[in-house]
């Protein structure tokens, strides 16, 4: 029997992952926060967990292209692309193996992913899936394994929650105020998810000339609950502990 091989050595650490279900939730959500930290000298990963196929506009080519020209804008470290099936996302025990493997490649700090209840039905599977999987990635008698070598286990420290439809009050409000601007850049990469005038294509819900009007309005609305410009606002799962109190609570 061939004996197997160790632990990989192989380290593509970051300090923070974010799931998107679908290519572009991630910038739609929370790009100005991820920018902030690539900014800041963090890394972060992103993980498409399907490659948005069923989408009324666009293609699986054109959403690649577009996904790639995002993590450019960003400053990702990574970007990679589950292939889970959209509108056939499911909370199965092999999806959620997949994702433990892809947390215990990148060993984040901190993980974010879709709300629990969300419009999208992808987005609530996502939400649950990604849920599960950080847990799950902790416990050592799970096996998974990268390009042929065990992995070891790995469990976050904290999940987010990013807003999407469905409006939250939130529990966490970062001050993108310096980035929000920028951040647009990785947003509209994705530019046949939206108005584009003269397009023949069907109308959805993104493509209406006030969409991402309103995604800033949200941020302005979140700055303003922290008397600041813009703000992304996120759940987070658990109580949030405090080490350092004056760096989270500023004189």
């Amino acid at each position: 029997m061939p004996s197997k091989k160790p632990a990989s050595n192989i380290s593509e650490k970051v300090y923070a992952l974010a799931f998107g279900a679908h290519p572009d939730d991630v910038e739609l959500s929370c790009a100005a926060t991820l920018l902030k930290l690539t900014r800041g000298g963090n890394t972060v990963a992103v993980c498409d967990l399907t490659e948005g196929e069923m989408g009324t506009r666009g293609t699986v080519a054109i959403r690649r292209s577009e996904a790639t020209s995002a993590a450019a804008a960003l400053g990702y470290s990574n970007r990679i692309n589950l292939n889970l099936g959209d509108s056939k996302l499911e909370v199965s025990r092999g999806n959620i193996l997949k994702v433990i493997a892809v947390i215990r490649r990148f060993q984040p700090s901190v993980v974010f992913a879709s709300p629990p209840s969300e419009r999208h039905p992808d987005h609530e599977a996502a939400s649950l899936l990604v849920t599960r999987a950080c847990f799950f990635a902790g416990l050592r008698k799970i096996i998974t394994r990268h390009k042929g070598h065990l992995q070891t286990p790995h469990r976050p420290k904290h999940l987010l929650y990013y807003l999407q439809h469905h409006a939250e009050l939130p529990d966490v409000i970062v001050d993108v105020s310096e980035t929000f601007d920028e951040s647009r850049a990785g947003l509209l990469a994705f530019k046949s998810q939206f108005f584009q005038a003269g397009s023949r294509e069907p109308e959805t819900k993104l493509t209406r000339k006030t969409f991402l009007e309103a995604t800033t309005a949200r941020a302005k609305y979140f700055g303003e609950l922290i008397d600041a410009d813009y703000g992304d606002g996120f759940l987070h799962r658990g109580a949030l502990g405090v080490k350092n109190f004056s760096a989270l609570f500023e004189a």
